[in-house]
């Protein structure tokens, strides 16, 4: 649903989830954490978000994807919405993170050496069997875990 087809009444639950691509509950608990300011209620109480509640949640899960929690998040909504620019914050948030996966990386690659090493000490051909409360040939065995 584009922004020119909005009904005057604004946008329900179901209709912001849909143009964002969230599911309904996802809304309902950005509103609860503060994510989404709450929205203008119709005369029967169903939710009224404005048209521009649609970007807001594309911001939310582009950070998201990012690796950025909620929290933080929250912090550079709060400053978008005083309409200073949130760059700064931003950038400080975005190289904290990236020092984030680099070292999550770094871990990931050395569990990855620690793997082929044991694939490369399993034994191709006459494994014995294991030691007992151990998945790994005895010692002397050929291989050694």
């Amino acid at each position: 649903m584009s922004a020119t087809t909005v009904p005057a009444a604004g946008l329900r639950v179901a209709e912001l989830a849909a143009a964002a691509g969230v599911p309904s509950d996802t809304v309902r608990y950005y509103e609860r954490f503060g994510l989404l300011p709450a929205p203008a209620r119709t005369s029967a109480g169903y939710r009224a978000y404005d048209p521009a509640a649609v970007d807001r949640l594309r911001f939310i899960q582009g950070a998201q994807r990012l690796g950025l929690k909620l929290r933080d998040i929250g912090d550079l909504l709060a400053v978008r919405d005083t309409g200073v620019c949130p760059c700064e914050p931003a950038e400080d948030l975005l190289r904290r993170r990236l020092a984030e996966l680099d070292v999550e990386m770094a871990r990931l690659a050395a569990l990855r050496a620690d793997m082929v090493a044991m694939i490369d000490a399993i034994p191709a051909s006459d494994c014995p069997p294991p030691t007992p409360g151990t998945w790994c040939p005895p010692e002397g065995g050929g291989a050694s875990c």
